[in-house]
């Protein structure tokens, strides 16, 4: 009995140290300096597979905001935030970013985004390094790089205030 008393005194110890408690999430990052950028990059080309004409990378998260480096050397499918407003920055390369019209081949990826093979009817906007874009919530958009070469974007999601007018 008093081996058994002193165990769970001893494990009782333990849990009260931390010493086997989970580990705590890591603290929320709200700055990211410019290497860190470059390596988050750098870390989007290497992980991307075969003809993979998008690899994102996120970079700072703060609820309900995200933001995340778009390594994108291929067109990609058309999408459609329908709660999301989306602000583009081109860090490397240049592109068109077509607007509006309405998505081909129109299926649901998730609760809140469509996806589509491309945009039938929009309005292309050439973009090139140092430019932003922002593309209003519910409003079909495709990035397509220009120039041979990538067109990397930081890209920030933002949903619409609640009490902003629809």
């Amino acid at each position: 009995m008093r081996a058994q008393t002193l165990a769970y005194t001893i494990l009782m110890s333990v849990i009260a140290s931390g010493a086997i408690a989970q580990p705590a999430p890591a603290p929320m990052k709200n700055f990211i300096n410019n290497g860190e950028i470059a390596s988050l990059v750098a870390k989007a080309k290497a992980d991307r597979k075969g003809d993979q004409p998008l690899v994102a990378e996120p970079i700072l998260s703060l609820a309900p905001y995200r933001a995340q480096i778009e390594y994108r050397p291929a067109t990609s499918p058309a999408a459609v935030h329908e709660k999301d407003a989306e602000l583009m920055f081109v860090l490397e390369g240049a592109g068109n970013i077509v607007t509006g019209g309405k998505l081909t081949e129109e299926k649901r990826t998730n609760a809140n985004n469509l996806s589509g093979a491309s945009i039938d009817g929009g309005k292309a906007q050439a973009v090139v390094k140092g430019e932003w874009f922002f593309v209003p919530e519910n409003t079909p958009h495709q990035v397509v790089p220009t120039g041979g070469a990538p067109i990397i974007l930081i890209t920030l999601h933002v949903p619409r205030p609640t009490d902003w007018p629809k």
